[in-house]
Order: C-alpha cells, then structure tokens, then sequence
C-alpha cells in the first residue's frame, strides 16, 4: 500500500477521494450527503474554518483502497491531532486501516502533538479495531435530520408563544451573509458559549475564537456552495449579544441544510433563547429558502438540554458516532 498526499488543486485526487468516500458512505452512512468533487475541494482548501488538514490516498498498484488526514489547529489543543480514516467496502479486512492508522499517528507525533483523535460510525466492526489499536471511547454524537415537510407549524408557533415571556428582556435579529469586520469580534465571544456544552471524557481544551477565525468559517461555508443563516438574540437591556443558531444552506443543492452552532451565552441561560432561536429560524427559512427540505445537526449524546430542544421541533435520529483518544 503506498500513500500520496494530494490537495484542493488535485483534480484527478480529488475525484478519487470522492468516489472513495461516496462508497464508503453508502455502506456506513447511507443517509449522508453525497460528497461532489466542488464540495472535497472547498473541504481540502478551508476546512471548517480555514485549517484544512491534509489528506491522503491509499493506492494498491493502481486501486484507491483507502484514505486518511490528519488535522491540527494552531487556535487551540495543540497537544491534538485529529485523525480520519476510512477503508473501500471492498477492500475491508486486509490490513489497510491499521496500516492507515500508523501513518496518520507517525505524521502526528511530527506536528508535535501528543494525543489523537479520531471519530467513527457506531458499529461492532469498528469498535473493534479501535480496541485493537488501544484507542479508548470518549464520547458519543448523535447525528440527527429535521424534515421540514412533517412539521407541525401549530406546535411550533405554540413553542414559539410559550417561550416568548420568558425572553421579554431580549430582541432576535436575523443575519444573512457574511458578519460585517466590525462585528467579528463581538460574534465570536458569543460563539465562544459553545465551550460550556459537554466534550464528556475527551481530553479537550476550550476553544480560543476570534473575529479572524470567525471569518474563516464564514469563508469557508461559502466556498463550500452554501448561504449562511444567522440568528441572534440580543439583551435590550445591555446591548449583548446572549444567543445565536446558525444554518447553513446549500445554493448548489438547496434541498440540503446544515445546522451548525446554537448556543447561549452563560449569564442569559434560562429564557428558553435556544428553542426561540431556532423556532424562529425555521419560520424564517420557510420564507427565505422554500426549497429546503431538511436540516442535520448532531449534538453530543450528554447535551440533553440541546436534544431536549431538537426533539420539540421533530429532529429524528440518524446515527451515532463514537469519538476515540489516546496518547500517540
């Protein structure tokens, strides 16, 4: 097995990688979207906010059997790295994964980091070669689906109407496109909350955001074909922003959407912003973006306050996924 780096320029690579990882999906995870090569270049040119992380391709001669990445952020944890891997169907079973494994945890040890990470689907096959190789279950995701076309927009706007005396001290603001610069930095101390929501046993340090990095993420959603969805809840009273929920959805395929952050800021928990928040997003989308269809988001397994919301507006679960660590 020989492995090959490649990037967001690679064009033959990046059909490879996209074929290789459509075939995964449909045996492990046959509800994902499936991967285009526009959507693998933006992913190997901006990851989530502009660390990407490189990736590689496992060729036998001259069959793509299997691919890995390895991921460090400079922001924050830099003792982490965090790994990917995935293996053909076909080629399962035959060494490739483990041998995947030691490469990626060889490159991260040369980044300097002490630790890895790694995520995978929920199976038997898979938890298995995580004992095998001494990486220890840390913590559990629920990946979860709302399909717009079965909500009940009485029982919504009943949420909506319920959670509304108690956020009389707060105005939403909906926010479409990118942040203007001399917002960044007030948008990432709100998106900071996201710290406070639960990382279980993974050995996980806060994360450090600023506006700079909060507007890499912002590129990022765009160059991956997605309009970006943004409502916050800001204090009267002090002029804070308390709360946000961000959905991302697709202009390539706008049937898809993605719910990326919601959270509350610590000192403005406890006026059910969160279901206000999202109620509204969605009476918003139903306007803005008629074509959609469904929105995905996962939240950890322990957020029960978070799932408690989710499945009030009639999210669905998926699948989970289980989050490795141990020392490298």
């Amino acid at each position: 097995m020989e492995l090959h780096p490649f990037g967001p320029d690679d064009t033959a690579a990046l059909a490879a990688w996209t074929d290789l990882v459509t075939a995964i999906s449909a045996t492990d995870a046959p509800w994902e979207r499936r991967m285009t090569p526009a959507l693998a270049a933006a992913r190997w040119r901006h990851g989530w906010d502009g660390e990407p992380g490189t990736p590689y391709l496992a060729r036998v001669g001259d069959r793509v059997v299997g691919w890995a990445g390895v991921a460090a952020s400079e922001h924050d944890n830099l003792h982490l790295a965090w790994l990917e891997l995935g293996v053909h169907p076909d080629a399962r079973r035959q060494g490739h994964g483990s041998a995947l494994l030691a490469a990626m945890e060889a490159e991260a040890r040369r980044l300097g980091r002490t630790s890895l990470a790694i995520g995978a689907w929920e199976s038997v096959a898979g938890d298995a070669f995580a004992q095998a190789h001494g990486l220890e279950r840390k913590s559990a995701e629920i990946n979860r689906r709302q399909v717009l076309a079965e909500l009940d927009w009485d029982t919504l706007d009943r949420h909506y109407a319920e959670a509304l005396p108690h956020a009389a001290d707060y105005v939403l603001e909906r926010r479409f496109g990118p942040t203007p610069d001399d917002a960044l930095d007030a948008v990432a101390e709100m998106a900071s909350a996201i710290n406070d929501a639960p990382t279980d046993d993974l050995d996980y340090e806060d994360e450090v955001f600023s506006g700079a990095r909060m507007r890499a993420y912002e590129t990022s959603v765009d160059a991956h074909g997605a309009d970006l969805y943004r409502v916050v809840a800001r204090h009267v009273p002090t002029g804070e922003l308390a709360a946000q929920t961000v959905v991302a959805v697709s202009r390539t395929e706008p049937t898809w959407g993605d719910q990326h952050d919601t959270s509350v800021t610590r000192a403005h928990r406890g006026h059910r912003l969160g279901l206000l928040l999202k109620t509204d997003m969605l009476r918003w989308l139903r306007d803005a973006a008629p074509a959609l269809a469904t929105i995905d988001t996962w939240n950890a397994e322990s957020n029960d306050r978070m799932i408690e919301v989710n499945e009030a507006l009639a999210y669905r679960v998926l699948g989970r996924a289980w989050t490795y660590q141990r020392p490298c």
